[in-house]
């Protein structure tokens, strides 16, 4: 579908991709993106994934790190971020 025809019809398009069919838009007559349904996921397969693989010791020096680093970069992009 082009850009113009899924603005136009927004609601059945995602109409179809609720029922199981993906959509590529194109602009210009080039791909320009994809519209394609979630799969869909109660949670399970991510709660099996955490219980199997235990949580590094370090992880939460991994993520106080990372957080410090991005507040100091932030921080000079952004004064009040």
């Amino acid at each position: 579908m082009t850009a113009t025809e899924v603005s136009r019809n927004f609601a059945s398009v995602l109409d179809s991709a609720e029922h199981g069919e993906t959509i590529v838009i194109t602009r210009g007559g080039r791909r320009l993106a994809i519209l394609a349904p979630v799969s869909a996921g109660n949670g399970a397969a991510l709660k099996d994934f955490l219980a199997a693989h235990p949580i590094d010791d370090s992880f939460a020096e991994d993520v106080l790190s990372a957080r410090e680093i991005a507040t100091d970069e932030l921080g000079a992009t952004w004064p009040d971020a």
